[in-house]
């Protein structure tokens, strides 16, 4: 069962140097229970010993780690799941490749597609993008409409992501969204730990003002 309230994304990129290794020490200390490493550059080959440290400490805090594309990857690190985007193997095919109980994500930006990836068998569902964001500045931008005309539709946990941060995060959640997916908002923060901490607090106030969907939309 995994805890999507704040799913902090590593990312070399949006951490300018910083070592990720601290970010994610920081983003667990802040209550963060579900991390994914992306990484769009380095070959699997370069990134394995990074990815095996970051999942030995995610499995010694008792957090969920995934792996963003690679599912060679996600299976070489022991990595407890892999989220795939649209351009990626489509879910149906790449849940034979899994391990039993690993977990399969999947980005949308539609309903349709929303749809597709439950009836695929994703175990958890990411709309976007909600915001206008830097890191794909090419994404649809969506809003948290998406989330509340897909939330009737969707059993699976459903989460938000793209241009997220503490200020906005309350809104997704309100909209019906399961939890936050972040990347530059932690991994760019002076504070990780901190950031965590005021998204999650962002989230929980936002459920508080959950809005009712209507399941005709």
């Amino acid at each position: 069962m995994i805890e999507p309230a704040v799913y902090v994304i590593l990312d070399r990129d949006a951490a300018r140097g910083r070592d990720l290794e601290a970010i994610l020490a920081a983003a667990i200390a802040g209550g963060a229970r579900l991390i994914q490493l992306r990484e769009k550059e380095w070959p699997s080959g370069t990134l394995l010993p990074l990815a095996a440290r970051l999942r030995r400490r995610c499995r010694d805090a008792g957090v969920t780690f995934i792996v963003n594309d690679r599912v060679d990857l996600a299976l070489a690190c022991e990595a407890d799941g892999v989220h795939l985007g649209q351009d990626d193997l489509p879910a149906a095919v790449a849940r034979p490749l899994l391990r039993p109980g690993m977990i399969l994500g999947r980005s949308t930006h539609s309903v349709e597609q929303a749809l597709a990836a439950q009836a695929e068998g994703a175990d958890y569902v990411a709309v976007g993008s909600m915001f206008p964001t830097s890191t794909k500045p090419d994404f649809q931008l969506v809003g948290p409409d998406l989330v509340r005309r897909v939330r009737p539709h969707v059993r699976v946990p459903l989460v938000g992501i793209g241009g997220i941060t503490a200020a906005n995060a309350g809104a997704v959640a309100a909209a019906g969204a399961d939890g936050v997916a972040v990347i530059s908002a932690v991994c760019g923060a002076p504070d990780p730990a901190a950031a965590v901490r005021e998204l999650l607090a962002a989230v929980r106030a936002g459920r508080g003002t959950l809005t009712t969907p209507d399941p005709s939309l």
